[in-house]
């Protein structure tokens, strides 16, 4: 007699349940059904691993005692083909030497019927923890979690109101669209929306579309069944199911596939979608967060990418400005840098001619190049400041636009300087005369602002 009787729900899985006794395996997947499995049914074990070859299935609950073939054996040569399922084998005949031999070949538990309700739904919240485990670690070599405490806080007016939105957008399930320039940070903000969610203890899943081949892109996305193309010799679950209960970040979303844009909009509808080669659909709880460099209007214009598809993805926009429109965080960006650089057993300041230097060169590369360009000079630096001499030349040797004409044959230092002088001008002309206004904005100290203001000043002043 079975006893099922657990309210445990909100847990998605596939259940394949095998037992020769057809009432018992009805009973038992229509009481695991309400209580939130997706579950089917087998009712031995050649119809077993028919099934296990057909579907994706996270769990196996197997009866050991069946005629033709055993649960043991069914556990079996699933592993020999490659079936990755975990099985929970049951039996009405307690045998200490059958469980010892299930869980030698690898059987997660041995239970005893009449199964209890209890005993059951917990053993399998526990298998279903460790197979999210298991997942995740083996995508933590691809993964950037990005999970310091330390994060570098942005004073620009246009990065603020980035974070007032991430702020009031992060704590629900909405789609996020995430636009900007390579390098201005969209995958660092996607990380951060996911750590600000309810969402923060399941898996963040980074994809990175322009990165997998169009004719891998579906499986890697969806998952597979065994033998549904060339080489396919185990089904997998795919990176949707991966992240289920978290996030899924596509990143160059624009560089998807039409055919598979059909397919991301059925599962931002539905929030369900089916394996290559599978006849059944699987259902989802993943929050999406897309991002791109390209101008995703311009391509539904031009019939690159679908309309429908754009309207559910820009629900949520937030886009990011390079980082030549918020000189004001060159500053902040390369102390943070630098602190990252402590982490690693260099403790380097730098020098004001090499910050203004910084401060002054456009990056076209936005704060993934100055990452980069710090990162090489905590490399090359041989005294206790990082120097010109640790720059990039095509840093150094360029000449700032504004002080460029005025500038002609002076030293590099005339040159940062004039520069500084012209921005400070420009700045509190903006801020209609306030200089203290004008300090806050380029994230200096007013004393810092006059001095500057008197260290340099063109001949005709």
């Amino acid at each position: 007699m079975l006893n099922l009787d657990n309210t445990q729900g909100n847990i998605s899985a596939q259940i394949l349940v095998v037992d020769d006794e057809r009432a018992i395996h009805q009973v038992l997947a229509a009481k695991l059904r309400k209580n939130d499995y997706l579950v089917d049914e087998a009712s031995g074990g050649e119809e077993a691993l028919e099934r296990l070859c057909g579907g994706d299935f996270e769990v196996v609950i197997c009866d050991i005692n069946m005629p033709g073939m055993s649960g043991v054996e069914v556990m079996r040569k699933a592993q020999e083909m490659n079936i990755d399922a975990t099985f929970l084998l049951m039996t009405a005949f307690a045998s200490v030497d059958t469980a010892v031999e299930a869980m030698k070949l690898g059987a997660f538990d041995y239970l005893v019927k009449p199964v209890n309700s209890e005993e059951l739904l917990h053993q399998l919240g526990q298998i279903i923890q460790m197979r999210g485990l298991r997942s995740e670690n083996r995508l933590l070599r691809s993964i950037v979690l990005g999970e310091q405490d330390k994060r570098c806080r942005l004073t620009s007016s246009a990065m603020q109101e980035v974070e007032r939105l991430v702020d009031k957008v992060a704590g629900t399930n909405s789609t996020i669209l995430i636009t900007g320039e390579s390098g201005t940070g969209k995958g660092v903000l996607a990380r951060n929306i996911h750590r600000q969610s309810p969402r923060a203890a399941a898996p963040l899943i980074p994809v990175n579309c322009g990165a997998i081949p169009a004719d891998l892109m579906e499986s890697e996305l969806f998952g597979h069944v065994k033998g549904s193309f060339t080489g396919a010799d185990k089904a997998t679950s795919g990176l949707f199911a991966a992240a289920d209960k978290g996030t899924i970040f596509l990143d160059e979303i624009g560089e998807l596939p039409l055919a598979l844009q059909v397919k991301l909009l059925h599962v931002i509808e539905d929030r369900e979608f089916r394996p290559l080669g599978s006849d059944k659909t699987r259902r989802v709880d993943v929050r999406i967060i897309a991002a791109t460099n390209r101008d995703l209007e311009s391509m539904v214009a031009s019939g690159k990418f679908r309309e429908d598809l754009f309207f559910r993805l820009n629900m949520i926009h937030i886009a990011l400005p390079p980082l030549r429109e918020r000189r004001e965080d060159i500053r902040s960006l390369i102390q943070y840098f630098l602190a990252r650089g402590e982490n690693q057993g260099r403790q380097l300041l730098i020098d004001p001619e090499a910050e203004a230097v910084l401060m002054a060169h456009d990056w076209p590369g936005n704060a993934r190049e100055l990452e980069n360009v710090i990162g090489r000079a905590l490399i090359l630096s041989d005294g206790e400041q990082i120097t010109t001499v640790d720059l990039p030349s095509q840093i150094t040797r360029v000449v700032p636009s504004a002080g460029a004409g005025a500038a002609g044959g002076e030293t590099l230092c005339k040159k940062v300087q004039l520069y500084e002088y012209q921005l400070i001008q420009q700045t509190i002309q903006e801020k209609g005369g306030d200089r203290r206004a004008a300090a806050e904005r380029l994230g200096i100290g007013l004393s810092t602002l006059y001095r500057k203001l008197d260290e340099f000043k063109p001949r005709d002043e």
